[in-house]
């Protein structure tokens, strides 16, 4: 196991080499600050996870490269496939070896895309460097390895950090308690170094994280217990305690659980998490799927964390639905580079939402789309108003396609005009929501902002149909560019 000491020891090293005069080293991954990386160079390819686990098909998991050069004459097509060599993985979230937090170090390379496989807790390392158009398998860390040395499983985000360590939140231990949860330390060669934390300091729930240095500070959020989430969701869980409802404060990077913020009946399982990209800000949110609501979390006065909630998703009153009300279900958002809007999708109402946050305490809602969810014409499901009179969302075609499922995982262009969107959340979940889905596949959109007034529109020239692909259709997840994103990169 990694000791604390030589967890400080890269700390401080990481901070001497890239902290806050980052701006003038060069060399090294990624870029000197946030703002600097939103003049980088526009996004080409984008690699998308794609899963076969829990739909029938018995084909492994892959790794999609999707074509997005508008001036190419394969745009908006998957140009290659990287299967895993395993059936049952459930490729979920990705993550970088090294990031912006390396910007300046030289020996620091971004060439590998980490993969944790939800399901079976297995790692994938997947080199991007030597063709990036057709990535290659590089190494495989095993379920096995990870139990033996940590107790960990059922890994889910995966950060880099500035020592060319790597960090991976874990969701429970093998048999799917949430009590076994916490976070695993690989090196810079992928073995495995131990737990991140110290004994005794393991979260409540795992999910996601995002680390300050500047503030000293991780914090990670709270899905649920894997026993529970990998059967399909089900209320009563929820009143069992097998779902979270809590952020956890740690020190960076001495793994002590400084503070345990429960967020109570309105902040019910708080999902992706992200800081403001300016380091020197102490200022975050994340959303909370259940209640639908994006809460942000800020440092007081006297150094402890607060929350509060900074925008409310009312759920809608529906017929023909296993409830009477239907919450948005706010599943993924992200923050643009300048730390001037926030997007987040309502997974189960259907549409994408930009916020302006400049003031962070009042966020203004600027653009709309909807793209989906399950009250769209056609559907048998309505939303009943106030006068008892119903209605539906009207959702477009594209290019003569129905869009199925709803809004789930969304990525946005460095210069923060262009939003990738995809549909697929969880295979079991799929399958109880949007059954549709699962037998027809994913899609992925691209959705065009307006970066001045505000504002969102669909790109009717992209679609990406993971209907047609050669092994029957898929599940299109998370995203990643090769050179970083807002939701991948961590500046220190």
């Amino acid at each position: 196991m990694a000791t604390d000491a030589s967890v400080l020891k890269h700390g401080v090293v990481g901070n001497e080499n890239k902290g806050h005069d980052a701006c003038c080293n060069t060399g090294g991954p990624g870029y000197a600050t946030p703002l600097e990386a939103m003049s980088g160079p526009r996004e080409a390819l984008i690699y998308v996870t794609c899963v076969y686990t829990g739909t029938g098909r018995e084909k492994p998991d892959y790794l999609a490269t999707v074509d997005i050069d508008p001036s190419s004459p394969t745009y908006s097509k998957v140009i290659h496939r990287l299967p895993v060599p395993h059936l049952g993985d459930e490729l979920h979230h990705s993550g970088w070896n090294a990031c912006s937090s390396c910007h300046g170090d030289p020996s620091a390379d971004r060439r590998f895309l980490i993969l944790p496989s939800l399901v079976s807790g297995r790692i994938y390392v997947i080199d991007t460097k030597t063709n990036s158009k057709a990535p290659s398998l590089h190494k495989v860390v095993e379920p096995e390895d990870i139990v033996q040395k940590t107790g960990l499983a059922y890994p889910h985000t995966s950060h880099c950090l500035a020592s060319g360590d790597l960090l991976v939140s874990c969701l429970g231990d093998k048999d799917g308690n949430a009590a076994g949860s916490g976070f695993l330390l690989l090196d810079s060669e992928f073995n495995v170094k131990g737990r991140w934390e110290k004994p005794g300091h393991s979260p409540l729930f795992g999910y996601d994280f995002w680390y300050q240095p500047r503030h000293k500070t991780m914090i990670s959020s709270s899905w649920g217990a894997p026993a529970a989430f990998t059967k399909g969701f089900n209320l009563q869980h929820v009143s069992d305690g097998l779902y979270g409802r809590h952020l956890h404060v740690y020190s960076w990077p001495g793994g002590e659980l400084k503070q345990t913020l429960d967020l109570g009946s309105t902040g019910l399982l708080p999902l992706e998490i992200r800081f403001l990209h300016d380091p020197s800000k102490d200022t975050g949110f994340v959303g909370c799927a259940l209640t639908s609501n994006m809460v942000r979390f800020f440092q007081t006065q006297d150094g402890s964390w607060s929350h509060e909630i900074a925008i409310s998703v009312k759920p809608l009153k529906v017929q023909n639905w296993i409830l009477p009300e239907m919450p948005g279900l706010i599943t993924d958002f992200l923050i643009s580079l300048d730390d001037r809007f926030l997007y987040f999708v309502n997974w189960l109402h259907g549409d994408v939402r930009q916020y302006n946050i400049e003031d962070p305490k009042n966020p203004v809602l600027t653009g709309q789309v909807w793209v989906g969810g399950l009250i769209q014409k056609g559907s048998p499901i309505v939303a009943e108003g106030e006068d008892g009179k119903t209605w539906q969302f009207d959702v477009p075609e594209i290019q003569g396609n129905k869009l199925r499922g709803g809004p789930q995982m969304i990525q946005l262009s460095l210069d923060g005009k262009r939003l990738y969107v995809t549909n697929s959340l969880f295979s079991t979940w799929d399958r109880q929501f949007y059954p549709d889905l699962v037998e027809k596949g994913s899609h992925m959109l691209q959705i065009d902002v307006d970066t001045e007034k505000g504002g969102l529109k669909i790109n009717p020239n992209f679609f990406v149909d993971f209907a047609a692909e050669p092994d029957g259709p898929s599940l299109a997840h998370e995203m990643r560019y090769p050179g970083g994103d807002c939701t991948s990169d961590i500046w220190i």
